[in-house]
């Protein structure tokens, strides 16, 4: 079916028709649904070329990422970009994936030059990046997974990740545990930061000062909480908890600790942030991982409902998120039971 043929079943001007289904205000509600009903019982989808040429808009979302980060296999952008993909299609846009080999920026010039998409999802910005004050100039709409921090106001969607590291780490020190690890992200991320500020807030508050030891950054790979788990329970003084970044780094932590022989809710205590990643259960993990979660798929699926929005013109105020997360406790974490001063447990505080 084409828009003549809509046009004529409806008794309407194919101005009308077509003005209605790309949303302008000038057509009345009561016309734009009947318009848009009509469509979809009849299977009418519009050409996409002659929408761009009426409403200056591709319909595509784009999604860039450089050559250096291997982003394709990692589970965390790909069950993010299936959330961002499986809502952005429901909302009649495609999304464009551009793996970017030079300057992030040039790219991003390009894409706005050329108009080849709408508006641009940013992931994975660094605390030093500009591209915030660069993508200001473009005039080109776009949303961040994540928050740095800028001068500029711009649309986003994060977990608190702060809070969540306040949170973990109160749950290990209300079941005893004073010398508590933090095996976090990239040290060059901002959920990273976040999150070693939340774990340092916590154990000031129970006066106890952070050991530099006992805080790790580095990819969230299996391979680096093998290793980090590995290198802490090596020091003289060990921690008696780890709070890891991802359950695929508490993975790690598991293997490393069955390997020195340490029983994992007794020997020491072990939580993790889930992103609810298929394939990955803390559920099912022996012990059952404690978690904060916060499902990253969902992170995407909410984040094209809000680019869309912001194309349609919706403030870049109504367009922010902060999600909190949730706490879920099994049998990774219990009470130390070890002597104190002992070459794995311990009460004593940190000096």
């Amino acid at each position: 079916m084409n828009l003549k043929t809509l046009s004529e079943h409806l008794g309407l001007s194919p101005t009308t028709v077509s003005r209605a289904l790309n949303g302008y205000s000038d057509v009345a509600r009561e016309t734009r649904e009947r318009v848009e009903r009509a469509a979809s019982e009849l299977g009418y989808r519009p050409n996409a070329n002659a929408k761009r040429l009426a409403t200056g808009r591709s319909s595509i979302i784009g999604v860039s990422f450089p050559t250096g980060r291997n982003m394709l296999v990692d589970p965390h952008f790909i069950d993010f970009l299936a959330g961002l993909s499986e809502e952005a299609a429901a909302l009649d846009h495609d999304i464009l994936i551009s793996a970017i080999k030079d300057d992030v920026g040039e790219a991003y010039k390009r894409m706005a030059a050329k108009g080849t998409v709408d508006a641009l999802v940013l992931l994975g910005l660094h605390l030093n990046n500009d591209v915030l004050e660069l993508m200001q100039g473009l005039k080109l709409p776009f949303i961040v997974h994540g928050r740095i921090p800028s001068d500029f106001a711009y649309a986003y969607l994060d977990i608190d990740n702060h809070g969540a590291l306040v949170q973990a780490t109160r749950l290990m020190l209300q079941l005893g545990h004073t010398r508590i690890a933090n095996l976090d992200g990239p040290v060059n991320q901002s959920f990273s930061k976040a999150r070693a500020e939340g774990w340092r807030e916590a154990l000031q508050g129970a006066g106890i000062t952070p050991e530099p030891a006992y805080l790790r950054h580095g990819q969230m790979t299996e391979e680096n909480g093998y290793i980090f788990a590995r290198e802490l329970m090596a020091l003289p003084t060990p921690p008696t908890a780890l709070i890891c970044s991802s359950v695929i780094m508490a993975s790690g932590v598991y293997r490393a600790c069955r390997e020195l022989g340490l029983s994992i809710g007794s020997d020491v205590s072990v939580m993790a942030h889930d992103d609810d990643l298929p394939l990955f259960y803390p559920e099912r993990m022996d012990p059952p991982l404690t978690v904060t979660r916060s499902p990253i798929r969902a992170a995407g699926c909410e984040m094209a409902r809000m680019v869309i929005n912001l194309i349609n013109g919706a403030s870049i105020q109504d367009c922010q998120q902060v999600w909190p997360v949730d706490l879920i406790f099994r049998a990774s974490t219990a009470p130390p039971i070890s002597k104190p001063g002992s070459a794995v447990g311990g009460a004593e505080k940190n000096s």
